[in-house]
């Protein structure tokens, strides 16, 4: 069993787990967050994970990294996460973020060197981010309420979901060769680290409830992603959002 496919099982069952306890109460309780007091205790584990594990890694993999193999290695997961990107994108019916995608994928893997060079960029094609969690948001999915997945931090029902569904399609997990695959994800979670280091030095500073902070954010981010979806419009009839899980 992989490294990924273990942290998914041990998400959906801490999921069920928080479907289990019950719902938070009380005056000051956030609608779009009734799972507050588990969500809290994930979030706690997170950091604890984090400030133990995850960060000191990713800051000796900044600083002692050279900057062309950082370069290299983010390019490399990036070139895979277009592959994701240009078929959630068409599933949403839209074609021209798909095929700048495709075509992203084509130039970074055939000129860039399996994806180690962003050839694609230089090029001037644009980079746009997709996962299914937005696919189902643009086809009226509601959001439902806010998540907080272990290890991987600020989600909600339906985005978690989506997660599964990208996560069963991402190319690494079908390598065959365990410790290959391990150690492409490992090497993926420290990279992305790595690139939310000064993000997160900015907000542990700026924040005094960072629990707060990172949810509504997170929310807020997630509603105008979607509905810039939506609001491109490609003839396609609109999608009615109840962002209020709450109703």
């Amino acid at each position: 069993m992989s490294i990924w496919s273990m942290i998914c099982k041990t998400g959906t069952a801490l999921v069920l787990g928080a479907v289990l306890a019950g719902c938070a109460t009380g005056p000051n309780a956030n609608p779009r967050d009734p799972l507050e007091p588990f969500n809290r205790g994930v979030s706690g584990f997170n950091d604890a994970v984090d400030n133990a594990v995850l960060k000191p890694v990713a800051t000796v993999y900044r600083d002692v990294t050279p900057s062309l193999v950082q370069t290299g290695v983010n390019n490399f997961f990036g070139n895979l996460g277009d592959v994701l990107s240009a078929a959630n994108a068409g599933l949403q019916l839209r074609p021209r973020v798909a095929v700048e995608n495709l075509m992203r994928v084509s130039v970074n893997t055939v000129f860039g060197l399996g994806g180690l060079l962003d050839i694609a960029t230089e090029m001037g094609i644009e980079r746009t981010r997709v996962d299914f969690g937005q696919t189902l948001g643009r086809w009226g999915v509601p959001s439902g309420p806010y998540l907080v997945m272990p290890i991987f931090g600020p989600s909600s029902i339906r985005d978690a979901s989506g997660f599964v569904v990208d996560n069963s399609g991402d190319l690494v997990g079908r390598v065959s060769d365990v410790s290959s695959r391990n150690s492409l994800t490992a090497l993926r979670v420290v990279d992305t680290r790595a690139g939310l280091l000064r993000a997160t030095n900015l907000l542990e500073g700026a924040a005094l409830d960072k629990y707060s902070f990172v949810r509504d954010l997170y929310l807020q981010r997630r509603d105008n992603q979607i509905m810039d979806i939506i609001d491109e419009g490609w003839g396609l009839p609109p999608v009615t959002q109840d962002t209020d899980s709450s109703k």
